[in-house]
């Protein structure tokens, strides 16, 4: 995709050095955006393969409501385990298990899942509990009653409840907006981890877009991607560098099960994607 090669282009031409939270060191750029034609293609990353597993169930577990790792790690999607690990590591009973012997306890104990997989009340607590209000299923009533409202909003980010996150929302703020029958969505993203996150985050918004269009019998517009901290870790640089030597190739095609009428009845199975053929994945360690 050459929005997101451009993107990493204009970080690393433009950016500064910055330090922060992680300890990592980064080169940041602040204030950016992308747009997306849904029309043209799924925008999934080509320069190298994204897990579209991990992407479709984080994503049916944001909209269940769900802040437990268990359903993730059920289905060996791990891009959250390391939150919930490292809180773990500072409790009594940690006795110097590894991520994955921890993940494995998650899987199979039910009670330990309980008291270690929670991660507060991120996304999916704050899409269908925001004090009291289900966002998600306001949000697909009014477009269905008003769809000419400039107030299709949903909020992750509530300053009540981030002390108790594991992390505060990166991606914390989008408007949905609907004309000629197409439903686009504007993203406002604080912080992007442009090698690891972005490319999830992309894809992610892209296909709710999608999802909501069709229980709102309209078609998918444009996935706009905005963001403030647009950033690429330095333990990243050789990844990105490497991506931008490589080619983009065609977009996939996205299919949903047509027969699915409620957000909340999609299932893994009910996602089909077409057409697929990146590079070869690159691997890089996450900050936490």
């Amino acid at each position: 995709m050459k929005q997101y090669l451009d993107l990493v282009k204009n970080v690393l031409n433009e950016g500064i050095k910055k330090e922060d939270r992680t300890g990592t060191g980064t080169i940041s750029y602040f204030g950016y955006q992308m747009r997306f034609n849904l029309e043209d293609g799924f925008p999934l990353l080509t320069t190298k393969r994204v897990h579209l597993k991990s992407i479709i169930h984080e994503l049916l577990w944001f909209i269940a409501g769900d802040t437990n790792i268990k359903y993730l790690v059920d289905h060996d999607v791990r891009i959250w385990n390391e939150w919930p690990y490292a809180a773990f590591q500072k409790s009594a009973e940690y006795q110097g298990e590894t991520i994955e012997e921890f993940v494995e306890k998650i899987k199979a104990n039910d009670a330990f899942a309980k008291k270690y997989g929670n991660l507060g009340p991120v996304y999916g607590k704050q899409w269908r509990n925001f004090n009291g209000v289900d966002q998600l299923e306001w949000l697909i009533n009014e477009i269905r009653k008003n769809p000419t409202s400039r107030r299709l909003i949903i909020s992750a980010w509530n300053p009540s409840e981030i002390e108790d996150m594991a992390l505060p929302p990166c991606h914390c703020f989008m408007q949905f907006y609907v004309n000629e029958g197409k439903l686009s969505c504007q993203l406002y993203q604080r912080s992007a981890d442009i090698f690891l996150g972005v490319p999830f985050n992309i894809a992610s918004y892209s296909l709710f877009t999608m999802m909501i269009a069709q229980v709102c019998n309209l078609k998918p517009g444009t996935f706009v991607h905005t963001i403030g901290d647009a950033h690429i870790y330095l333990n990243h640089l050789e990844q990105v560098n490497r991506q931008l030597k490589r080619e983009p190739r065609a977009l996939p095609t996205m299919r949903l099960n047509p027969n699915v009428k409620s957000i909340y009845d999609f299932t893994f199975e009910d996602f089909t994607l077409e057409g697929y053929d990146p590079h070869k994945g690159i691997k890089g360690k996450v900050a936490v």
